[in-house]
């Protein structure tokens, strides 16, 4: 039986503060991005879906530099916080920006891909009718997308929750501060303690694997309503 006593649970803290933000945040503007980009029809539609989905393809490593790079003290964006008495590297809120920039293109993309599949000949008749834009996504576009824009979500959280080297570049693995689950799990591993690292590593899978489930049954429960509707 693992022995609990004498951990320090900062991490857990840490990682789940970091996570709950970095999906509220990947949550809107995911959903901002994808109605943009698939409503656009000019012809940097290609560079501009490239641009929003490179963090996902890129090692954490590159995701984490270049996020030095914006908000070091040289940075463009480093010198306005700067300026205003801020400083993001190496803080808690670096990861939270981290977690985010690398949980946006799952969101991202998913919610593109529920948005582009609802039938055009709904949202047209819409607009015949007078129904404002607005109303058009909020009462047409998210319904209809809605079980696309919940997977989404789902997978940007355990994508932020999993997330080690953005984070590490930008927000370094000060204890008490920016020390997350997986970077906890390297460190302890690392110096030999695999206790420690066993412990961290069942609670980040029960914690995912919670999520899934989750999401799983909800899913189910939407479409068994959906059938039940479409019935009637």
């Amino acid at each position: 039986m693992i022995d609990l006593r004498g951990l320090d649970f900062s991490p857990l803290l840490i990682s789940l503060r970091a996570v709950i933000i970095a999906t509220i945040v990947t949550f809107f503007l995911g959903i901002a991005a994808a109605c943009f980009v698939s409503g656009y029809r000019g012809k940097f539609k290609g560079l501009i879906d490239g641009v929003l989905t490179l963090p996902l393809v890129l090692p954490p490593t590159v995701v984490g530099f270049l996020l030095l790079l914006l908000f070091g003290k040289n940075g463009p964006l480093g010198k306005l916080l700067m300026a205003i008495g801020m400083t993001v590297i190496f803080s808690w809120p670096a990861t939270v920006i981290a977690a985010s920039v690398v949980a946006f293109p799952l969101m991202y993309r998913t919610v593109r891909s529920a948005f582009e599949q609802i039938d055009q000949n709904i949202i047209n008749a819409a607009r015949t009718l007078g129904v404002s834009e607005w109303k058009i996504f909020w009462k047409i576009t998210i319904p209809l997308s809605w079980p696309g824009v919940a997977a989404g979500t789902v997978l940007a959280f355990a994508r932020a929750l999993g997330d080690f080297g953005a984070t590490l570049m930008i927000g370094g693995n000060i204890p008490g501060k920016t020390l997350t689950i997986p970077a906890a799990i390297f460190f302890a591993a690392e110096s030999g303690d695999m206790r420690k690292a066993l412990v961290w590593v069942i609670l980040i899978f029960v914690i995912s694997l919670i999520v899934m489930t989750l999401m799983n049954y909800w899913t189910d429960y939407q479409s068994k309503m959906t059938a039940t509707i479409g019935r009637r």
